[in-house]
């Protein structure tokens, strides 16, 4: 008999691999959360606990020359990670869009893929302890029926500060509830 092990599910942890960029951009979100009224104004009108720029920027990379930075380094850890999916590109994937992410205390994001991605991600940039951990769900899971449970249908991943996370975009996701008593920083983004 072989059993064999069909349609993994790859997800990538690396370091951005520059700690001072990470710290510039930190002062940029703190920044961005203070400065876009449009962003603060969707926030709350849609109950996310914090401020994200999802709805408001976007010409970030443009914008401001760190998160142009952050993109040349992104680019990078997003082709190793198709390389490793083994996608036949024609063309390298390319940032489709990027937004900044300040989750307060008692905040979450429920869970939801990415449409029209092929590649997504976050950079963490403020991680206090117990800030709430990224969870991946099984994809299987809406097909399963009537299968007995398993323990790994969902997957806690601990994001830890100038950390990489990449995944496809279909992957369901969401981030647990923020618990510290200090705001979480992240930037997340999609390549397509």
């Amino acid at each position: 008999m072989t059993i064999n092990t069909l349609f993994a599910t790859r997800f990538y942890d690396a370091a951005l691999g520059d700690d001072a960029l990470v710290a510039e951009l930190a002062d940029a979100c703190r920044d961005l959360a203070e400065q876009d009224r449009a962003g603060r104004n969707w926030s709350k009108e849609h109950g996310y606990r914090g401020y994200t720029s999802y709805a408001s920027l976007d010409d970030l990379p443009i914008r401001d020359p760190r998160f142009g930075d952050l993109v040349k380094l992104l680019d990078k850890h997003v082709a190793a990670f198709a390389r490793d999916c083994g996608f036949e590109l024609a063309k390298k994937l390319k940032l489709d869009s990027l937004w900044v992410n300040v989750l307060k205390p008692g905040g979450t994001h429920s869970g939801h893929i990415h449409p029209h991605s092929v590649v997504s991600g976050t950079l963490y940039i403020l991680v206090p302890p117990g800030s709430g951990a990224l969870r991946l769900e099984d994809p299987r899971l809406p097909l399963m029926m009537a299968a007995p449970s398993r323990p790994d249908t969902f997957v806690y991943v601990e994001p830890g500060e100038g950390r990489v996370l990449l995944w496809e975009s279909w992957l369901r996701h969401e981030v647990m509830p923020n618990a510290a008593n200090h705001d979480r920083i992240s930037i997340s983004f999609n390549y397509r």
